[in-house]
């Protein structure tokens, strides 16, 4: 496959080199085609899952429509930089993309994202529609016999911004959202709540559902006090390098009428491609002697965390009374649990039939224990363990 032309540049937040822009028109375009096709699969991954009974329908739904605004997010993105590497007239910046650690857009591309979509609407009225910008199109072609490259920029640009008027996309920060599971018992109520983060640290998305039982005398989602206080708290804590203990140890003291008894974290990455990342690794080697087809030069890792309560102790609060605390159940194998702060962890790698064929073959130490989804013809899902 032949080399990707990318350019090094300094990450405005970071100053990382290992930041880099795919400056190449063919590359930038093959490079949103292999994230189109990977968040395809995902979703087939989720309802592989709950055919094993790994997750429930809501818990497949809420991870659907996550990986879908991820789809969304790359789909605008890829109309921001549809143009990319060739003469408009004026420079417009190029995609920059993690290749050493998470093979994703760097976190700076969301929060520009972001700041767009907020004057979307302004730019778009100022804006030729797209019949026009298609009609003189067509007139410099049929006419002229030049190629319209300031006009397909303008139209590439215009469908960017009626992309993100549309929404559902991925955002730097999605904010919790909570979802009726049921009673459980008098006066004290079950919700699901999810959240996501496009992780600055790494460059990662990630996923967050917390299973919570309400004991407060007005329902979380309708307390004008508690629900706004939940929200901010969760999203302060939504970083990669924090544990699960201590995000539910926190959330559990921060809120006595709150109880947390699941927390899960959903690790989308990192994509290797042979083509466009340089992580290090046996990964990176059996893409390379996989000599896949165009399209199949990828896999992508998968890591669930998920904390348990095992039980409820009493703490004292005040003098007089006592409250609700969660005892939290730990990873018993080796005492692991003390240093991943989760009831277990599993790791899984999504790839192509070829280049699976190639890691069976090699038997790279480290992946026994890592799950396979296994990408076969037309696009079913197989699972291995």
């Amino acid at each position: 496959m032949p080399e990707t032309d990318i350019t090094d540049r300094r990450d405005a937040i970071t100053g990382d080199r290992d930041h880099v822009g795919l400056k190449d028109t063919f590359a930038s375009r093959r490079y949103f085609a292999k994230f189109r096709t990977i968040t395809t699969h995902l979703t087939r991954v989720a309802a592989q899952m709950r055919a094993e009974g790994d997750l429930s329908d809501t818990e497949v739904k809420i991870l659907t429509r996550y990986v879908a605004a991820l789809g969304y997010t790359f789909r605008a993105l890829s109309m921001k930089y549809l143009m990319a590497g060739r003469d408009t007239g004026r420079f417009f910046g190029v995609l920059e993309m993690d290749r050493v650690e998470s093979g994703f857009p760097v976190f700076n591309e969301l929060l520009v994202m972001a700041n767009d979509a907020a004057q979307a609407a302004k730019h778009l009225e100022n804006m030729a529609d797209t019949e026009t910008l298609k009609d003189e199109m067509l007139r410099k072609i049929l006419g002229e016999r030049e190629i319209p490259t300031k006009l397909q920029f303008a139209l590439s640009q215009r469908l960017y911004y009626e992309e993100l008027l549309r929404g559902d996309l991925f955002w730097a920060r999605n904010d919790p959202q909570a979802i009726w599971l049921g009673d459980a018992g008098e006066r004290r109520r079950r919700y699901l709540l999810h959240w996501a983060v496009y992780d600055s640290m790494v460059n990662l998305p990630t996923i967050y559902l917390m299973e919570v039982e309400d004991s407060g005398r007005t329902a979380l989602p309708k307390d004008e006090r508690r629900w706004p206080e939940a929200q901010a708290h969760l999203m302060g804590q939504s970083v990669g390098g924090l544990k699960l203990l201590t995000i539910a140890r926190g959330f559990d003291e921060d809120f006595d009428d709150l109880h947390p008894k699941l927390l899960r974290r959903f690790h989308l990455g990192p994509m290797y491609s042979h083509a466009y990342t340089q992580q290090s690794g046996p990964l990176r080697e059996v893409l390379r002697d996989a000599h896949a087809p165009e399209g199949q030069d990828w896999a992508l890792a998968w890591t669930v965390e998920e904390l348990e309560s095992e039980r409820v102790s009493e703490a004292r609060a005040g003098w007089f009374s006592t409250v609700e605390r969660e005892v939290f159940a730990l990873d018993p194998f080796s005492g692991r649990g003390v240093d991943t702060g989760a009831t277990r962890t599993e790791r899984a790698i999504i790839l192509p039939q070829r280049p699976y064929q190639v890691l069976e073959e090699r038997q790279p130490p480290g992946f026994s224990g890592v799950r396979k989804f296994v990408v076969g013809a037309g696009g079913r899902v197989l699972s291995y363990r």
